[in-house]
């Protein structure tokens, strides 16, 4: 046994099934040893996609996504993918070469610095020095990833420590890190406290965040709030924990979501944000949480409570753990007329869309798209006027809604619609972005090819990078730069190059039935949705 083979090894004592990435010479042990090995590899055609198809399968499954590429520019490419899964605490284990340990130091061929280069992104990152250290820094790592707020770790091996030979391995059966000690169980006393204000509460609401999925603590939630009629809200990672159509649920706040999601928190008296950062997209107004009325923010991570809004009670710990001893205590007041008032407001609302006949209207298309879809569907949204068009009427049964939330990736939704797919082929899983984004991972058209992996992808059609054109009209008064498209790919024939079948929706005409033969379609088929060039997200 040599380490590459230890590496292997170590990635099936963790049930590891597949690993993403772009092979070098400084990889290349690894890739040779895990031929003997019953884990499939999936070649991408960039290594940022690596981590994002590795954030696929992290999200369906719950368990660390893993992907592997060289050292050098192999590493540095990889570096967007893992800030994507770090922005959205997505569990991560990337294994990147190295050059030999003694010439780390020298500008050799294809040597980065990669451990120093993500220090802002990762949870944790190694440079294995000593092969024995193999099997105790990959159980760590697989630890660090998946446990208090999940993340990337990186594994740097230089390509001598991957061929040096193992005398004895043995697997660790536990991890006991003196530093890293995250608090699973809330505090009993806060716990108290919560049902204290809650009891006295007229007007709460919850606000999901991403961390209830990531905690599978979905059920929990949902029973709490339904046993108290606790209306919900969420930000965009915590769309899909609770189906949008449930009666408690009033959709998406901040900038880009609803207003009245956005009005009932601004009148709630008690506000709970469970599992969600007081970020700026979903709360441009941290004091407004906090004015006249009291917050209480559940999180596993200690270092978010009071970043950004001072809570009156702050709650650490797992979601799950915390909810499951939320249940346990005694709350009987019931918010009947709240629920009456928000409902009435939310019926009040009126659109103020006035979309152009002659193309797609987003709003209808989506609706449609996703009643169509499986009960336990995967929707992936890309980034750009796509994703604020997904947040806004995507209708999530019991399925997913996948996207890049903190770092906001373009070309996002491709890979982790690939590395989704081969987590759960039995699932429909359909990925849809804009016509910019879409050119940000076409390439990955071929590694679902090669793989036989299907792919259902809708793109937005509307010859601009949509988001940014908007923001120039609002700020620069019309005056565009750099936000045209001209020039963009012949889709029907692209994909044709790829034995993908193509469909195509000009405007509402007939919308049934293209979206039918699109997800009957049992070959990969792209439908390009051509929507209003000028139209905006905010009306």
């Amino acid at each position: 046994m040599i380490g590459a083979d230890a590496i292997i090894k170590c990635l099936e004592e963790e049930s590891v099934k597949y690993v993403f990435g772009y092979p070098g010479v400084a990889i290349c042990p690894f890739y040779n040893s895990i031929l003997e090995s019953d884990i499939k590899t999936i070649l991408v055609r960039t290594e940022q996609n690596a981590a994002h198809a590795a954030s696929g399968v992290a999200r369906l499954t719950g368990k660390p996504g893993v992907c592997a590429v060289t050292s050098g520019p192999g590493a540095t490419n990889i570096i967007t993918g893992i800030a994507t899964a770090y922005a959205d605490s997505i569990p991560l284990v990337v294994i990147t070469g190295q050059v030999k340990s003694d010439l780390i130091g020298s500008d050799v061929f294809q040597e980065a610095d990669i451990t120093g280069a993500v220090e802002s992104f990762v949870k944790y990152s190694y440079l294995v020095k000593k092969v024995e250290d193999l099997p105790r820094i990959f159980k760590e790592a697989f630890h660090i990833a998946n446990t208090g707020r999940k993340g990337p770790v990186l594994i740097d091996v230089p390509i001598d420590i991957q061929n040096a030979p193992v005398k004895s391995f043995k697997y660790p059966e536990s991890v006991n890190l003196r530093t890293y000690k995250p608090t699973v169980k809330g505090n009993t006393a806060q716990i108290k406290k919560v049902i204290k204000e809650l009891s006295k509460s007229s007007r709460p609401i919850m606000c999901i965040g991403g961390g209830v999925q990531l905690g599978c603590a979905e059920k929990e939630v949902l029973k709490f709030a339904e046993d108290h009629k606790i209306p919900m809200v969420s930000t965009m990672m915590g769309i899909g924990t609770v189906p949008t159509d449930h009666p408690l649920y009033f959709g998406m706040v901040g900038n880009n979501g609803k207003p009245y999601a956005n009005k009932a928190m601004n009148e709630a008296d008690v506000v709970m944000m469970v599992g969600a950062r007081v970020a700026d997209r979903a709360i441009s107004q941290p004091d407004l949480i906090t004015k006249d009325k009291v917050l209480i923010h559940i999180d596993v991570d200690p270092a978010e409570i009071g970043k950004n809004a001072v809570s009156s009670i702050p709650l650490v710990g797992d979601c799950k753990a915390i909810f499951e001893d939320l249940l346990q205590e005694e709350l009987d007041t019931k918010f009947d007329k709240w629920l009456r008032d928000l409902r009435k407001i939310k019926t009040d609302y009126k659109s103020v869309r006035n979309p152009d006949k002659a193309y797609v209207d987003p709003e209808k298309f989506i609706g449609k798209l996703t009643e169509k879809l499986d009960d336990d569907a995967v929707y992936i949204a890309d980034v750009g006027q796509n994703q604020i068009f997904s947040c806004a009427f995507a209708k999530i049964k019991n399925g997913k809604f996948l996207t890049s939330g903190g770092m906001g990736t373009m070309g996002y939704s491709i890979p982790a619609a690939l590395g989704a797919k081969l987590a759960a082929p039995k699932r429909q899983v359909v990925a849809v972005c804009g016509d910019g984004s879409f050119q940000m991972s076409m390439m990955e058209l071929a590694t679902f090819r090669q793989h036989g992996v299907q792919a259902k992808i809708i793109v937005f059609n509307n010859s601009y990078l949509g988001m940014v054109r908007e923001y120039q009209h609002y700020s620069y008064k019309d005056n565009y730069s750099m936000v045209s498209l001209d020039g963009s790919p012949d889709l029907e024939k692209l994909v044709a190059a790829y034995d993908f079948d193509y469909l195509r929706l000009n405007n509402n005409t007939g919308m049934d039935k293209v979206i039918d033969k699109f997800l009957k379609d049992k070959n990969n088929c792209l439908l390009e949705v051509m929507i209003d060039p000028l139209d905006l997200v905010k009306q």
